[in-house]
């Protein structure tokens, strides 16, 4: 097993830290673009929401075929081909002519996309030993953050320069000239030992998981955390391209550097997870992400950045808890229990929209911050939950 801290450690997080990095950028590149692509495609706030909202459900249905599959097959092979066609699928975004067509790839992005996630964490806690994966899984998690922070800060950039187009051929060649580093760094598994695919085994461990207490509260957790704290993101970018902001793509974009306060929730994850129990650490994470979207109703632009920095602290404290939890809970096939988790993550996040919409058109931004505390307050319960029975 690897130990933290050693030349190897470092090799194996930075590679699969990278390919994290470049699996967002190429999910929320269009994020910031949103507004523009709204009036572009002449579409509903909802219906524009699709383009975020079907490649996140394609990811979360892909990790149900991915993590059994990593299982059988081993999990390298997986994430260097689902880079390269996620790539190659951003170049191919930038030709789409149509809302439909565009929709459709997006759809396919989603799902190839799907492949890292799924086996990431279970590469780690096949190779690595406990502390070594506490610390690897905070700045794994640390790597989505700068991968959501670039994919929409330059998508937003260069589309304010060359459109659409440009902001998605931008990252199709950032996203292949990464795959290059990452098959370099990556290095090959020791640990793994392939189980045969059956799909009956399969089924057998994804009702397993299902069935175990500590797994199901981190998974409806992680998934209704994420189906608030990403959706906001999206109507934060109506709310600041209307009056009195009137902002434009390029300046939507820089709105996600808030995700900053999210690379340091995960990076200083591990230490607080050693100070107290990580059940107790997802519910201040939960706490500071009430806050923080208490702090988003001022009126002031500033206050608002301040909201959404305290959010991404506490949302992304929260889920590297709720991910490593999974981790430690997976009594066999790691890569179909984290894959599970993710199951719930991505498909919270598609769902999301359907939750806030309705809240939206009542009362705006206020409506959007009511719905939010309503499924913070649950999962609060269920970080609670979870710390009652690891002191029991």
């Amino acid at each position: 097993m690897i130990a933290a801290g050693t030349r190897i450690w470092w090799r194996a997080t930075l590679a699969l830290c990278l390919g994290s990095f470049l699996v967002f950028i190429n999910l929320y590149a269009p994020q910031p673009l949103l507004p523009s692509l709204r009036e572009t495609f002449d579409v509903s706030t909802l219906a524009i929401s699709l383009v975020m909202s079907v490649s996140t459900f394609a990811l979360a249905a892909s990790l149900l075929v991915f993590g059994p599959l990593s299982d059988a097959i081993g999990r390298g092979a997986i994430m260097r081909v689902s880079l390269l066609v996620s790539g190659l699928l951003s170049l191919a975004l930038a030709l789409a002519p149509t809302f439909e067509s565009l929709l459709a790839l997006r759809a396919l992005q989603g799902f190839v996309l799907g492949g890292l996630p799924a086996v990431a964490i279970a590469w780690m806690g096949d190779e690595f030993e406990r502390p070594a994966l506490l610390s690897a899984v905070g700045l794994y998690i640390g790597a989505n953050t700068l991968g959501g922070i670039s994919g929409r800060v330059v998508g937003g950039a260069v589309a304010e320069v060359g459109g659409a187009s440009a902001s998605f051929l931008t990252v199709g060649v950032m996203t292949l000239v990464g795959l290059l580093l990452f098959w370099k760094l990556l290095p090959p598994s020791s640990a793994f030992t392939p189980r045969r695919f059956e799909l009956r085994g399969a089924l057998a461990d994804l009702r397993a998981h299902l069935g175990t207490p500590p797994l199901i509260g981190a998974y409806l957790l992680g998934g209704i955390n994420f189906m608030i704290f990403i959706n906001q993101y999206s109507y934060i970018t109506f709310r600041l391209a209307e009056a009195p902001f009137g902002l434009g793509t390029r300046l939507l974009g820089l709105i996600f550097l808030t995700y900053l306060g999210g690379t340091l929730g995960s990076s200083l994850s591990g230490r607080l997870a050693a100070r107290w129990s990580q059940p107790a650490c997802m519910m201040l994470g939960i706490l500071i992400l009430m806050g923080g979207t208490a702090v988003t109703l001022a009126g002031s632009l500033a206050w608002i950045i301040a909201g959404l920095t305290i959010n991404a602290f506490g949302f992304f404290l929260a889920h590297s808890m709720a991910s490593s939890w999974v981790g430690r809970h997976a009594r066999r096939a790691r890569g179909s229990a984290s894959a599970l988790y993710l199951v719930f993550y991505y498909s919270g996040a598609s769902l999301g929209g359907f939750w806030l919409e309705p809240f939206w058109r009542a009362a705006g931004w206020n409506g959007v911050a009511l719905a939010s505390w309503l499924m913070l307050g649950v999962t609060l319960a269920l970080a609670a939950w979870l710390w009652r029975g690891e002191r029991r």
